[in-house]
């Protein structure tokens, strides 16, 4: 630990017992082979209706590797992942690292507008996308829109479109065929040409400091950046939170995030560095999910975030669920929350983490012998190899322990560089060496943190300072509320005042006086929202509400005639 961290007093020792002192960075290719060899018959992949052991995973994954190779992807070039989950997106992934490539997941979600500022700033050279969700999104046809002149295309092994110069190739897995596209007749007949010793030729060359993933923050207010994240940082990051959760050889881990968010990316990691197995589906769909759950008996349940907790809390049949499997739930939520959950799921023991896309993931963790106040008011302690110290944001002098300020990270999961960013990344560390992540939060005297919101989260009430995640973790401890989110509106006495946004629990009901009421008795009157709006819908990035939007709809709603 560099003599800054020692000295600072919120950063204390972050040893921790539930990790073993050495960890073993292998990069993600290799993490898959080491596991399959040492048990190929282990399930590795649970979808509905789907399996796969460890060695029908890494097959698939070598063959996919073949086809990359053989369609001309190079050593280091970056390839797109546009698929819903499924067992192809898992081995698709892991077929880019197999042939020394990196892999870019692609939020399917994006509009076709958003798409070509993603692949034309990653220089994807290939995109593989697959027909399986047709019947909900055309993923081919979004990419048509983003890229008009695909369908056009005389070759789809050699592209040349001209809104993604670099793009070569769109590969489309599945037995449907598309002008533009490679299927995947023709691209795994390419495949049996290249013999898997050449896969193995690219994947020993790999450097664990060598870019495994760039993947690409929310964008809320501005256009998206590529993190670029190490093998090293990936796999030594979601290592750590296996030992943390205690998951082993044997383990069935639910993730019902999608693949293009760390979420699911970083428990699929995990999985794969014990020999666990990864349960999923192709979407969250609450009912399905339950029945996934019980069925086959999930040790350790990683919703992450509550309003997909919640919507199994809410079915009418979840107090008659057999959860007993169950040692282990994650979530992300203030303190009120996380004691109802830990509640309604008693034979779990819930935790939760403070992480980011820079971080690789994890940053701190609660521990499983953490006593429920820990567990539910912080996040726990830094991860081995992970330092947290708080400064004051205008001064940057450290704050003392229990003292709110910006929270800083010193890691080896940090991400190398956003991609083609380098006036970005310079600001986003201070001189020293440590992240200046944006977020506030304090330090108390055991090391454990607390998150206390983002620092461009807080906004001036006639002076007075307000934090909007305290507003929302009040909204949302009264019964009837699922989410709530607070932005702030120009006021031309105050300066700012507060207005929330939220949504209900299924078959509830509560006026928007009756959420400002339940604030009023227990905040501050000017930190009491001005405005309740009950949503049903909500902008979203992968999995963050996209407030600047919020605010927009606001404001035009409410912008004189």
């Amino acid at each position: 630990m560099s003599s800054a961290a020692t000295t600072n007093p919120s950063v204390p020792s972050n040893r921790r017992a539930d990790v073993a002192p050495w960890a073993e960075a292998r990069t993600v290719g290799d993490t898959l082979l080491a596991t399959t060899e040492c048990d190929p018959d282990a399930e590795a992949l649970v979808f509905v209706g789907e399996r796969q052991t460890y060695a029908e995973l890494t097959a698939r994954a070598l063959l996919l590797a073949r086809g990359l190779i053989a369609a001309g992807v190079r050593p280091g070039e970056r390839v797109g992942v546009l698929m819903a989950n499924a067992p192809d997106t898992v081995a698709s992934m892991h077929a880019i690292v197999l042939a020394g490539a990196v892999f870019v997941p692609i939020n399917i979600r994006y509009r076709a507008v958003e798409l070509p500022f993603l692949i034309g700033d990653a220089e994807l050279t290939t995109i593989i996308t697959s027909d399986r969700i047709d019947d909900y999104v055309d993923l081919v046809g979004l990419l048509g829109e983003a890229l008009p002149d695909l369908a056009d295309q005389a070759d789809p092994s050699n592209l040349a479109t001209e809104a993604a110069p670099a793009l070569r190739r769109v590969v489309l897995l599945g037995a449907t065929m598309r002008p533009g596209c490679l299927g995947e007749v023709a691209f795994l007949e390419a495949a049996a040409g290249v013999d898997e010793g050449a896969v193995h030729d690219r994947r020993s060359a790999v450097r664990l400091r060598d870019d495994a993933l760039v993947l690409y923050t929310s964008g809320t207010t501005s256009l998206p950046r590529g993190c670029r994240i190490t093998h090293e940082a990936i796999v030594r990051n979601w290592a750590c939170v296996a030992a943390i959760l205690r998951i082993e050889a044997g383990d069935r881990v639910w993730a019902p995030c999608p693949l293009f968010h760390l979420a699911a990316i970083g428990p699929m990691v995990a999985c794969t560095t014990v020999g666990a197995t990864l349960v999923s589906d192709t979407f969250f769909q609450a009912p399905r999910a339950l029945e996934l759950i019980t069925a086959e008996r999930a040790t350790h349940l990683y919703p992450a975030y509550p309003p997909i907790t919640q919507a199994l809390l809410d079915l009418p049949g979840f107090s008659r669920a057999d959860l007993g499997s169950a040692r282990v739930i994650v979530n992300v939520a203030p303190q009120e929350t996380l004691l109802a959950m830990q509640a309604a799921i008693p034979g779990a023991t819930q935790v939760s983490l403070y992480g980011s896309t820079e971080g690789a993931g994890a940053i701190t963790y609660n521990s499983l012998d953490d006593d429920l106040e820990a567990r539910t008011a912080t996040c726990g302690h830094p991860l081995p190899g992970c330092a947290v110290r708080i400064i004051d944001p205008e001064s940057g002098t450290p704050r003392p322990v229990d003292a709110d300020g910006e929270i800083l990270v010193r890691s080896f999961g940090l991400f190398e560089a956003y991609l083609n960013d380098p006036e970005k990344t310079a600001a986003a560390f201070d001189e020293d060496g440590w992240y200046r992540t944006g977020d506030r939060g304090a330090v108390d005297a055991e090391g454990r943190l607390r998150f206390l919101g983002r620092l461009k989260d807080m906004f001036k009430v006639g002076g007075e300072n307000v934090a909007a995640a305290e507003v929302e973790a009040v909204l949302m401890s009264h019964p009837a509320v699922l989410l709530a989110a607070v932005v702030a509106i120009p006021d031309q006495r105050l300066g700012e005042v507060p207005v929330a946004f939220v949504e209900l629990r299924a078959g509830v009901s509560a006026a928007p006086e009756e959420l400002a009421a339940h604030c009023d008795g227990r905040l501050a009157r000017f930190k009491v929202p001005r405005h309740v709006r009950l949503l049903t819908e909500w902008p979203m990035s992968a999995t963050k509400v996209q407030k600047a939007r919020l605010l927009e709809a606001f404001l035009a709603e409410h912008q004189p005639a």
